[in-house]
C-alpha cells in the first residue's frame, strides 16, 4: 500500500511540475534551464528532467541557443503553443461568434453568424453549426483536432453543459449544449453563463488583470453578473451565483426599459444624452440608478478590489461611468474602483477559450490526460 501511495505522490509530484514548467513557458519567446528553475522554484536538475520529458511528448521544443560567455552557448527552449487547439464559442441573441486558438490563447480564426433574438432553439443551433464549421475550416482544422471547446450563453446552465433556465432566448432552457457541440467537436466541451465568462476574460485580458476580487456587470440589452473572488471564477452551489437580478426589487429586470422608453435605440440615448438631451439625460440617470442598486448589493457582500461594466452599452463609458460612481457613492461603504471593459463584445467568446485553456490545464494536472502531443 505504502509503495502505491508513494508512486501515486510522485506522479502527482511530476505532473505539477510539469504544468509549473509549462506555464513559466507560456507567453515567453522562449527561455534556458536556468530561468526556467528559477521561475518554477525548482531545482536545476529536476527543470532538466521536466523539460526533457516534454520535448518527448511535444509540449517544449528547443529554440536555438544563447551565445556568448564562456563555454557551451545555453539551450533555450519554448511552449509549443502549437501543440494543441481549442475552440470557443458564443451564444447570443444577435450573433454566433465562434474562435479557434491554439495553447497561448492567440486566435487563429474566428467566424461570426448573425442572428436575432426571435429565432427559435433550431434555428440558433444551425448557425452554432454554420460558425464553427466555418471557423474550423478557416484555422485548417477538423473537430477531431480540437482539444477542448468552451461555450458561452446567456441563462442558468448546469455542471453537464444544459440550459437549466433561459428567458432571454425562446425555447433555450432545457438544450443541451455540450452534447450538441461534441457532434462537432468531440473533445470535452465546457458551458458557461455569458456574464462569468466575461468576467474571466476580463481577468485574462482586460483591465481586471491584476484585480482579485471583481465584479463584472454585463449592461446591454439584459443585465447580469459574473464574480471573481480571491482571482477564481465564483460559479455558487448550483452555478447561479451573480444572478442578484432575479428580484425585481433590486430593478435590473426593467433597468433597460428606461432607455426604451426614451423612445430610441439604446445608442440613440447614449448619444444624444452626450450631446446634453434632457430627455435622454434622464433615462440614462434612471437606467444607471437601477443597475447601481444591484451592483451595490453584490459590492456591500463582497467588497471586490474592482468593478467592470462590460456589455454593449460599454461602449457609451463617457456617459456611464461617472453616473455610475455617483450612485456606488451613494449604496456602498467603500466605492471600488469602477472599468469599462476594453474587450466589447470580444469578451464572452475570449472567455471561453480561456475556460477550454483551463480545462486543458486541469486534466494534465491531475493525470485524466496524459501529457503527449495529439500532432
Amino acid at each position: 500500500m505504502s509503495g502505491e501511495t508513494s508512486g501515486g505522490d510522485l506522479s502527482r509530484l511530476r505532473q505539477l511540475n510539469a504544468l509549473a514548467v509549462i506555464k513559466a513557458l507560456q507567453g515567453q519567446p522562449s527561455l534556458t534551464l536556468t530561468e526556467v528553475a528559477k521561475r518554477t522554484g525548482l531545482s536545476r536538475a529536476s527543470t532538466e528532467d521536466v523539460v526533457r520529458e516534454l520535448l518527448q511528448k511535444g509540449w517544449v521544443a528547443e529554440a536555438g541557443a544563447t551565445a556568448g560567455g564562456v563555454g557551451r552557448p545555453a539551450r533555450r527552449y519554448r511552449f509549443r503553443a502549437d501543440a494543441g487547439r481549442v475552440l470557443g464559442i458564443d451564444i447570443g441573441g444577435h450573433k454566433i461568434r465562434a474562435v479557434a486558438a491554439d495553447l497561448d490563447g492567440n486566435v487563429l480564426h474566428s467566424a461570426r453568424v448573425p442572428v436575432t433574438p426571435e429565432i427559435g432553439r433550431t434555428e440558433r443551433l444551425e448557425a452554432v453549426d454554420r460558425a464553427v464549421a466555418e471557423c474550423l475550416e478557416g484555422a485548417g482544422l477538423d473537430g477531431g483536432e480540437v482539444w477542448a471547446s468552451g461555450v458561452g450563453t446567456t441563462g442558468l446552465v448546469d455542471g453537464l453543459g444544459r440550459v437549466m433556465l433561459s428567458e432571454a432566448l425562446p425555447e433555450w432552457t432545457g438544450v443541451d449544449l455540450a452534447a450538441h457541440v461534441r457532434r462537432l467537436a468531440p473533445a470535452p466541451v465546457l458551458v458557461e453563463n455569458d456574464s462569468k465568462l466575461a468576467a474571466l476574460a476580463e481577468c485574462w485580458r482586460g483591465v481586471a488583470r491584476y484585480a482579485k476580487d471583481m465584479v463584472f456587470l454585463l449592461a446591454g440589452l439584459r443585465t447580469g453578473a459574473g464574480l471573481v473572488i480571491d482571482g477564481k471564477l465564483h460559479r455558487g452551489f448550483a452555478n447561479a451565483s451573480g444572478e442578484i437580478g432575479a428580484l425585481p426589487v433590486l430593478g435590473w429586470i426593467r433597468a433597460q426599459e428606461h432607455l426604451s422608453a426614451a423612445n430610441g435605440e439604446a445608442g440613440d440615448v447614449f448619444a444624444a444624452a452626450r450631446n446634453g438631451d434632457k430627455a435622454a439625460l434622464t433615462a440614462v440617470r434612471r437606467y444607471v440608478r437601477d443597475l447601481a442598486l444591484g451592483a451595490s448589493a453584490l459590492i456591500l457582500a463582497l467588497d471586490p478590489q474592482m468593478v467592470v461594466v462590460g456589455g454593449g452599452f460599454s461602449r457609451s463609458a463617457d456617459v456611464l461611468i461617472e453616473p455610475l460612481k455617483r450612485e456606488l457613492d451613494r449604496w456602498c461603504i467603500r466605492t471600488p474602483e469602477v472599468r469599462m471593459s476594453a474587450l466589447g463584445d470580444e469578451a464572452v467568446v475570449l472567455g471561453a477559450v480561456r475556460l477550454a485553456l483551463d480545462d486543458v490545464q486541469e486534466r494534465v494536472l491531475d493525470g485524466r490526460t496524459p501529457l503527449v502531443s495529439h500532432l
